[in-house]
């Protein structure tokens, strides 16, 4: 359950990022060690933000009387209107490479959604597309990947039969032949090791860049969207200010998040060769349901809005990778199994006659 386990992880670091911020050295607190939270949306202060908010709003009030633990004074930022990358100059190379740019984007396509008369939810809109055009650019690596997915689906039966063959036999011999022979699988069903890895490598960093560029503009929690006000909490939304519509977008953060996670989950157990595999599946995949609808109840609206898009453009994009690309995996992969097949033969009958 090796994958699985990295898999659960990376989930949790996720959720724990969304309703922490990265963690809570980056928030702003009181004399008594509390975390400072605007108590009109649940919203918590953090100490580096790009952009300040606007005059005489709650949030404004609050960075003014804890400008002191703030590491660019609040009067020395920039509206979030004339924000430019470099502004406030940063000594993270982090934040220059990734934070900051997705930043100015964020602001600069909402200023053309601000200019075409969508002066209350521009921020939020921009969020919203400029997550679904990193899924866009990403596409063509999750096709890979997803294909990659079905290809090790295909071959489980051989890994498992190779494993079963070997078993306990940790002897350098068998591990080498073990090794050839799981190569020449991978190769007959076109599998690359290596692309999950790679994908993973791309796209956690422009994921946690975009959910920290979210949290360092104070401009976007102003907004409303559906009704919405987007720096809104669930909690705050549904318990204190009895906004029961708020209950909505919970149910679509939970949907989202289960449909998603079982074509994932499915995957991984299809392709593992422990048993019981699938059982365990089904009980991470409620578990991880509940945890991260519980969760949702302490994410911004703008945050909950990204996840439901993006997990639902994903979704859609899943089931269509798998209904346009199977038939022609399937193609690909029976021009290659004669011939490996062949070769694989060969090793056994070599085998077989040296043990004889």
């Amino acid at each position: 359950m090796k994958k699985n386990k990295k898999f659960y992880i990376i989930v949790l670091l996720i959720v724990t990022m969304l309703t922490t911020g990265c963690g809570s050295n980056n928030y702003i607190k009181d004399e008594k060690g509390k975390l400072v939270t605007n108590s009109e949306t649940g919203q918590s202060l953090q100490k580096i933000i790009y952009c300040k908010p606007s005059e005489n709003t709650e949030m404004y009030k609050l960075y003014e009387k804890y400008e002191d633990q703030m590491e660019v004074k609040l009067s020395k930022l920039p509206s979030c209107d004339k924000y430019k990358i470099n502004s406030n100059k940063t000594n993270s190379l982090w934040q220059f490479l990734f934070v900051k740019p997705l930043a100015f984007i964020i602001l600069k396509v909402g200023l053309l959604f601000k200019n075409m008369g969508m002066t209350h939810a521009y921020l939020g809109l921009s969020v919203i597309l400029i997550g679904l055009l990193i899924r866009i650019i990403l596409l063509p690596l999750t096709i890979k990947t997803q294909t990659q997915s079905e290809r090790i689906k295909k071959a489980t039966p051989e890994i498992q039969k190779l494993e079963r063959k070997y078993g306990n036999d940790t002897s350098q011999e068998a591990m080498m032949a073990k090794q050839q022979e799981m190569m020449m699988i991978y190769k007959k069903y076109q599998v690359n090791p290596m692309l999950s890895c790679i994908m993973s490598l791309i796209q956690l960093p422009l994921f946690f860049a975009f959910l920290e560029a979210i949290y360092k503009i104070p401009a976007i929690y102003e907004g409303r969207i559906f009704g919405w006000n987007l720096g809104t909490t669930p909690s705050i939304g549904i318990f204190k200010n009895h906004q029961y519509t708020f209950i909505i977008l919970v149910v679509l953060i939970v949907l989202s998040t289960y449909f998603s996670f079982k074509f994932t989950m499915k995957q991984t157990a299809s392709s593992s060769s422990i048993p019981g595999a699938e059982k365990q599946t089904k009980f991470m995949l409620i578990f991880m349901t509940v945890f991260i609808g519980f969760a949702s109840l302490s994410l911004p609206t703008a945050i909950a809005l990204y996840w439901i898009v993006t997990y639902a453009f994903m979704i859609v994009q899943t089931y269509l990778i798998k209904f346009i690309k199977n038939g022609k995996t399937d193609k690909q992969i029976k021009k290659q199994k004669k011939s490996i097949n062949e070769k694989l033969k060969v090793k056994e009958n070599l085998k077989y006659g040296k043990n004889k």
